[in-house]
């Protein structure tokens, strides 16, 4: 390898799929956990991760051969990565393009990091329920209990 020359990888395009773009780059991986992605599933998968971007400075990016999202996972990954972008793949082609936006209420996917909070007793069964109190930076309430979440604590709370 010639280390004067600049290199270059090729992902190859995907027939049918989800391609995550404009991720924050680091990110990457915490939107793989959320959308349950571990390599076991046997979904062909490109994780390109702090590639230069000139809205970003630097991204990420996230190939998925055989999987759409749901709206739900689109939501949640609003949360962790506002600035990301999804294009739905059919036919190596973009079937349709979807820009992020954090809903005014997230339901279920988000643990009340209260221990007290109702929605942590099983018996209850109830599903939690945030709403978005602050979107720069992103702070969350817990509309049960009133618990606020910042954007880092967030992280370890998501459960899909």
């Amino acid at each position: 390898m010639n280390l004067g020359e600049p290199s270059s990888l090729t992902v190859s395009k995907i027939r049918n799929g989800t391609v995550i773009d404009h991720i924050p780059a680091g990110k990457a991986l915490l939107v793989l956990r959320i959308l349950g992605i571990t390599g076991r599933e046997g979904l062909r998968t490109a994780v390109l991760m702090n590639v230069e971007s000139k809205k970003l400075g630097r991204k990420d990016i996230i190939k998925i051969e055989g999987r759409e999202l749901t709206s739900d996972e689109v939501n949640v990954i609003a949360l962790v990565a506002p600035s990301a972008t999804i294009n739905i793949i059919r036919n190596y082609t973009v079937y349709k393009k979807l820009k992020v936006t954090i809903p005014q209420e997230i339901r279920g996917f988000i643990r009340c990091p209260n221990p007290t909070c109702i929605t942590n007793r099983r018996r209850e069964g109830l599903v939690t329920r945030f709403r978005v109190v602050k979107r720069e930076p992103l702070t969350l309430q817990c509309v049960y209990c009133g618990t606020m979440i910042t954007q880092e604590e967030l992280e370890d709370l998501i459960s899909m």
